[in-house]
């Protein structure tokens, strides 16, 4: 089974996805902190994190950075309301498969976690 681990700050954003992606057959795991999210990729291994920019504490973007340092083949799509050029180019730089922005297109989200998914098998 396929594992996703998404990470928001605002955990009805977390409940919402890990519903819709646990009906889907996806074994899910959330996190409401980068610290958090470090650690959670660290021992579970996801196939795709979800991750949002803006978090107190340890942002996005410094998770990405961190996790692309011991895990440089998990697929990492950033999760945003944040849409700013600058922020975007940082998170390609650091390793980022994609940018999406709130509102959400779950259709789109579940395409592309489906093929970050497949690109690993």
């Amino acid at each position: 089974m396929s594992k996703i681990l998404i990470v928001d700050d605002e955990l009805e954003i977390c409940a919402f996805l890990k519903e819709f992606f646990s009906e889907r057959n996806y074994d899910v795991v959330t996190a409401s902190s980068g610290k958090e999210a470090i650690q959670l990729v660290n021992r579970e291994n996801p196939h795709v994190l979800l991750l949002d920019i803006k978090m107190p504490g340890i942002d996005g973007l410094e998770v990405l950075k961190a996790v692309k340092q011991y895990h440089p083949n998990l697929k990492v799509i950033m999760v945003t309301a944040v849409e700013t050029s600058d922020k975007m180019a940082e998170a390609f730089k650091l390793g980022a498969d994609n940018y999406i922005t709130k509102p959400l297109s779950l259709e789109y989200l579940e395409r592309d976690v489906k093929e970050k998914i497949f690109k690993l098998i």
